[in-house]
């Protein structure tokens, strides 16, 4: 089964240097999870101050810079990992970095049909 690790933090609780030592701790848990072929994907995002937000209300667009939701953490990345369960998904999470100064949220993907996918 197919899981989403959603990598959540204050993007102001990082100093310079825990920021490139999450990078590069991050860096080796996503080549294990590739070598044990648990790995589809996983990237960092830019930072919050890049985002825009996109809503259609009656008909029309309505874009605006900035994240969408007001809150203290900030989406900062995620991992989309192939595990067997609940429970190799939560292992995973709980050896990324941002886990001890944010929060992952595990959530499991539908699986689409194989004509989307191809």
């Amino acid at each position: 089964m197919q899981y989403m690790l959603l990598i959540y933090s204050d993007e102001q609780n990082w100093t310079e240097d825990e920021r490139q030592d999450c990078f590069q701790k991050s860096m080796c848990i996503s080549a294990e999870l590739a070598a044990e072929g648990k790995l589809i994907s996983a990237a960092p995002l830019h930072s919050v101050t890049t985002a825009t937000s996109l809503r259609i209300k009656n008909g029309k667009r309505h874009i605006t810079d900035g994240p969408f939701a007001e809150t203290t953490e900030q989406l900062g990345g995620y991992y989309i990992v192939d595990v067997d369960n609940l429970d190799q998904a939560l292992e995973i999470a709980s050896r990324l970095p941002p886990a001890q100064k944010g929060t992952v949220e595990v959530r499991p993907l539908f699986p689409l049909p194989e004509r989307l996918t191809n």
